[in-house]
């Protein structure tokens, strides 16, 4: 039983807490916002907890969906479904739990929360198979990683504002960045199996399009945030954030896989100087 224990956290990614991460701060981001200060522990524990089982949910179904690929990849080659050491069986169960418990806290918000997590489990469940036919499969994901931020605002307020679609579409390229850093990691082998990712479609621009993705980012979420009247901690937010993403150019532009692995994992530090700089000032 410890043995399957271990395996299924492996599967989720328990050990490699950046993943959830890069959907929560955005997502906490949104609540604050909405909420015009802290949201309340009912809501920041649901928003929390949820993101955290619909991320695992998601590893285990990008985990079965990419299972014939991962064998080609040196990175990903000895995970639990690729491996055989779980089933295919086993991990869309747990997945289905795991999402059944996000469900559940979902179904203690509201009636608009609860339309938009059908919305937002679609496309969770569409992007596994997007890099077979769509060339930027990033952008996918993008909508994946930002619904939260939809979400929030409807938790809070009973509707989603266009201000709200405007912060998710800031994020949209923060995802963009942050994952065709990861998509450089594996591109040789990408090409070699013939997966579609924004790093093979970008070619030799990768590294200029991941700043001007970030730039967006930086230059979107500015724009609302000094139409919201707010203190002026979130401009101190957004400068770390974009020194980081500076830094960051150091470490891609040679495009090694060290480098550009190192820049993914630590993206979420950037999340985290916007959405510090946002709670400071509501």
């Amino acid at each position: 039983m410890a043995n399957r224990i271990s395996l299924y956290l492996d599967l989720i990614r328990w050990s490699r807490p950046a993943g959830w991460l890069l959907l929560l701060w955005p997502t906490l981001s949104a609540l604050w916002l909405a909420a015009g200060g802290f949201p309340g522990w009912h809501l920041l524990l649901v928003f929390t907890l949820g993101t955290v089982l619909m991320r695992s949910a998601g590893c285990c179904i990008n985990d079965v969906a990419d299972r014939e690929f991962d064998r080609h990849v040196q990175r990903t080659a000895q995970r639990p479904v690729t491996s055989g050491r779980v089933s295919v069986r086993e991990a869309l169960a747990l997945g289905a739990v795991l999402a059944l418990l996000a469900f559940g806290l979902v179904l203690t918000t509201n009636a608009a929360t609860i339309a938009w997590s059908f919305a937002a489990l679609a496309v969770a469940v569409v992007y596994p198979y997007a890099k077979r036919v769509v060339a930027m499969p990033q952008a996918v994901l993008g909508v994946a990683f930002s619904f939260g931020i939809p979400m929030a605002f409807a938790a809070v307020t009973g509707a989603v504002p266009p201000v709200a679609w405007l912060l998710l579409l800031g994020n949209l390229f923060w995802v963009l960045a942050y994952d065709t850093e990861y998509a450089m990691v594996d591109r040789e082998d990408d090409l070699r199996i013939g997966i579609k990712t924004s790093a093979i479609t970008l070619g030799r621009w990768d590294v200029a399009a991941i700043m001007g993705f970030y730039a967006a980012y930086l230059a979107i979420w500015g724009a609302v945030l000094s139409a919201s009247n707010l203190g002026d901690f979130w401009m101190v937010g957004l400068a770390a954030a974009g020194a980081q993403a500076l830094w960051h150019f150091g470490l891609i532009r040679s495009r090694s896989r060290d480098g550009c692995f190192k820049a993914f994992r630590l993206n979420h530090w950037l999340g985290f100087a916007v959405f510090a700089g946002i709670a400071l000032s509501v």
